[in-house]
């Protein structure tokens, strides 16, 4: 077992990573059928929190067949961390997590996100900040360090336990990296491997097969792995991983043309409920290209998918894709 504070998580659990406009409740309902242990939200402003910005404020939407599900928020000054901390904890999540990874040009103008990998005393000080301010276990997502000179997780991971944070989850790329190249998990190993370090040590990046889990696992001995891109039209993955490893190397069978359609049906009704009829079908226009990609001949269905506008009609075409599949099989 492993334990985030008073979060007890199954052996070697597998989390779902907070990703901007992806992590939303409908999403996170499919994998969470799918065997994720662990969900966070999408990361909420600080700023946005306090000035109760309404998309901020909608992020703070959690339900309880989510749980565990942590909040996680962003931000560079020590006042709106702890004022934050308060507003999270209103939302009763089970955990708050802190976002020090996020190298995207808007967050890190703002010197938020990885922008404070360049300063770790201030780190120390935002992660202070929230931890006094809250009764929640607080726990870190960040990355190897700013760039290749100034890798400086170890210490970080050192002074933020030192603090009381309850678990990290370290993304094995600096900042300048980006997305860009391959994942570099030595530093992750390391920290794991630090006798210092007795908190969880989650591993991030490049997850996208259930033997690079189950290597990196081994490899690294990393108490859990954060899933992001990997999940995404493929919620399916949780439970190839956990299928995986349970049965000593056998794959799990494929998702069918009728398994995606009952998830992306799943999807759009949740979508529909949470964010109204409208804005429900807008956000779901993102994810039919992943949950269909590599099926043959799957463009007339998809323009279509993307055009109709009414919840009724897209599940009427969700209809006709498995009877057309059904005849032709």
């Amino acid at each position: 077992m492993v334990k985030i504070g008073n979060i007890t998580l199954p052996e070697f659990p597998l989390l779902l990573a907070p990703m901007e406009d992806v992590s939303d409740p409908p999403f996170r309902y499919v994998c969470k059928q799918h065997g994720a242990d662990l969900m966070y939200t999408e990361f909420i402003s600080t700023d946005g929190l306090i000035r109760d910005a309404v998309k901020s404020r909608q992020k703070l939407d959690i339900f309880d067949y989510e749980r565990p599900i942590g909040i996680q928020i962003f931000g560079g000054d020590e006042e709106a961390m702890s004022l934050s901390a308060k507003i999270v904890e209103t939302a009763q999540p089970d955990l708050l997590d802190i976002n020090f990874g996020c190298p995207v040009k808007k967050v890190v103008c703002k010197g938020a996100g990885a922008a404070v990998l360049k300063d770790i005393d201030l780190m120390v000080r935002l992660t202070k900040a929230v931890v006094e301010s809250t009764s929640l276990p607080v726990t870190v997502k960040t990355r190897l360090g700013w760039d290749d000179n100034s890798k400086n997780i170890m210490e970080v991971a050192e002074r933020l336990q030192d603090i009381g944070i309850k678990a990290l989850s370290i993304h094995g790329r600096t900042r300048t990296q980006m997305y860009k190249g391959e994942a570099d998990w030595t530093l992750i190993g390391e920290v794991k491997n630090n006798p210092r370090i007795q908190i969880p040590i989650f591993g991030n990046g490049d997850i996208d097969s259930p033997e690079k889990a189950v290597d990196y696992k081994n490899r690294y001995g990393v108490d859990g792995v954060m899933i992001g891109r990997a999940a995404i039209g493929n919620p399916w993955f949780f439970a190839q991983v956990k299928h995986f490893i349970k049965t000593g190397g056998e794959h799990l069978q494929l998702p069918s043309l009728e398994d995606r359609v009952n998830v992306v049906r799943i999807h759009l009704t949740k979508s529909v409920e949470w964010k109204g009829e409208r804005a429900g079908i807008n956000e779901m226009r993102q994810h039919y290209g992943n949950y269909f990609r590599g099926i043959p001949d799957f463009k007339k269905y998809r323009t279509r998918l993307v055009t109709l506008q009414e919840r009724d009609a897209l599940l009427d075409l969700l209809d006709e894709i498995v009877r057309e599949e059904q005849n032709h099989s």
